[in-house]
């Protein structure tokens, strides 16, 4: 995205003190503008289609149509929308299935201003992200309803190396290039290749949707 234009941003959430909060917290951000505002998952869509945000930052819980079947919906308008889902501890039924409706990023709503940020740099320059501790009840949730039997089993066209398996596990407790990276003694650009070749490998568009597609595939 050119630095000159500022990430547009719309804001969801059925609070009004909650959306002034965090306007508030992104007009300090000279790179970014809250471009709209909705108060339901209804005029979330709405929203969307007049305004084409870069980046949508969806409540779970509201009234009218709730933020998940209001990504999955907004997703399924346009494949290309990005949209954060900002959650609190007690709504890991709501994150799960947010994940399948098509989510690029998880933030719980106790994140800083600063935190808040970069989840929408990230998004917005075509990344993906899932707070840690989400991503680990995420991942522990699909183990529990989704753990495939091994006559349910597939099989990839191209199978993962032992390497890209090993990050990906890590991937899937969320953490983030740098860190993988770290731990594993590899460079960065490295597992950016690795992680860009499974999620070819595997057929899915963020890092949130690789982790449980091979979570489906008995890999992890």
């Amino acid at each position: 995205m050119p630095d000159n234009k500022p990430i547009r941003i719309l804001l969801v959430d059925d609070q009004r003190l909650m959306r002034e909060g965090v306007r508030i917290l992104l007009d300090l951000e000279p790179d970014m503008q809250v471009v709209g505002e909705a108060g339901d998952g209804r005029a979330a869509i709405v929203a969307y289609g007049e305004l084409r945000p870069d980046v949508v930052l969806m409540d779970i819980r509201m009234p009218e149509l709730d933020g998940v079947e209001a990504t999955r919906r907004i997703v399924a308008d346009d494949p290309a929308a990005k949209v954060i889902i900002l959650t609190t501890f007690d709504d890991d039924e709501y994150v799960f299935e947010g994940v399948r409706a098509g989510a690029s990023g998880y933030m719980l709503k106790a994140a800083s201003g600063e935190e808040l940020a970069d989840a929408v740099r990230t998004v917005a320059a075509g990344g993906a992200l899932i707070e840690p501790s989400v991503a680990r009840r995420v991942m522990a949730e699909f183990a529990r309803i989704s753990r495939p039997t091994p006559e349910r089993v597939e099989t990839l066209l191209e199978p993962l190396s032992e390497r890209e398996v090993d990050i990906l596990k890590l991937l899937a407790v969320g953490l983030a290039n740098r860190e993988i990276a770290d731990r594993l003694h590899l460079a960065e650009g490295t597992v950016k290749n690795y992680v860009s070749s499974m999620m070819q490998k595997l057929n899915v568009r963020d890092r949130t949707q690789a982790a449980l597609r091979a979570r489906e595939l008995d890999l992890i």
